[in-house]
């Protein structure tokens, strides 16, 4: 049974970096959060892809274990990013994008799916993310994601999403843009506001912080040598951090802490190869080692 709903996009990249160029691989938000989810619990991604879409992404996402169900194959071509870091990996040039069949998505929820207590929406237009909640029967714990495009575009809508969730998830610039502040405590406060009980802001390589009523708590990023591509990294952490949850089942600031923790490590252990292909030798091992490692760093 699908423990984990995640629901996004699901794509085509061509992505280049100082460190190397990929044509044509596995992405989209849906994908990297799917893929980082399934490390710690049963998932399922709803999406949307054309009938040029290779046989050879949906094995790998099988690999992992992902419910499939979800994905609906239309007419037409697969929507594709292609992207450029310079050695600024913390900014993506975006050179094209190509919607294409993801233009006229509506999410449609399986049956089977309904009933999962753990719900991630990725960043695709806020209205599609209310309508996702409204196929749900009575998830325990719904987690958001969004970013600049809708900020600009919908933000009513952005906020009103924030306010139906239970954890508001965005980084650092994304929440200075929404709540017209340069400061992220205030930011973090506002999110507070509107009913959220958690709020998480990503802050890239610098890792990411939690605000409560009551508390704050910051997880760094790991420190790596060899970062080859950072595409994904926030939707790996955000896919890790409600795997986690799931897996543990109970919803409390300390098991949240430790999602968090996990998120940064599956991040990081994506971003040392190109694209989702990394993503191929990551097993149980390394995270554990990662967080043991982890736990040595926040030590003092």
């Amino acid at each position: 049974m699908v423990e984990v709903v995640i629901v996004g996009s699901i794509g085509l990249d061509n992505i280049e970096t100082p460190f190397g160029k990929i044509r044509g691989t596995l992405g989209g938000s849906a994908v990297y959060s799917a893929i980082a989810s399934s490390f710690f619990s049963k998932s399922g991604i709803v999406g949307v892809v054309g009938r040029d879409f290779p046989q050879r992404h949906l094995d790998l996402m099988q690999r992992k274990e992902i419910d499939l169900n979800g994905i609906e194959k239309k007419e037409g071509k697969t929507f594709t990013w292609t992207g450029k870091y310079d050695f600024d990996l913390n900014t993506a040039q975006t050179l094209e994008t190509n919607l294409n069949v993801l233009e006229d998505f509506e999410p449609k929820i399986p049956e089977e799916y309904r009933k999962a207590e753990y719900v991630f929406l990725g960043n695709i237009d806020p209205e599609l993310q209310l309508s996702v909640l409204e196929q749900m029967e009575k998830p325990k714990l719904v987690l958001s994601d969004t970013m600049n495009y809708w900020i600009e575009s919908k933000r009513t809508k952005v906020l009103e999403v924030v306010k139906k969730v239970d954890i508001a998830l965005m980084n650092d610039a994304e929440a200075r843009e929404l709540f017209k502040t340069t400061n992220l405590v205030k930011a973090a406060k506002e999110i507070l506001k509107l009913d959220s009980d958690y709020a998480i802001i990503k802050k890239g390589e610098h890792g990411a912080v939690m605000f409560t009523e009551e508390s704050h708590f910051s997880v760094p990023g790991y420190p790596l040598e060899d970062i080859k591509d950072p595409t994904g990294a926030g939707d790996s952490f955000a896919g890790a951090l409600i795997g986690f949850l799931a897996k543990e089942k109970e919803i409390n600031e300390s098991n949240i802490r430790k999602a968090m923790v996990y998120g940064s490590i599956v991040a990081s252990l994506e971003v040392e190869g190109m694209g989702v292909t990394n993503f191929d030798f990551v097993n149980q091992f390394k995270i554990k080692e990662r967080f043991k490692e982890f736990k040595k760093i926040m030590q003092f």
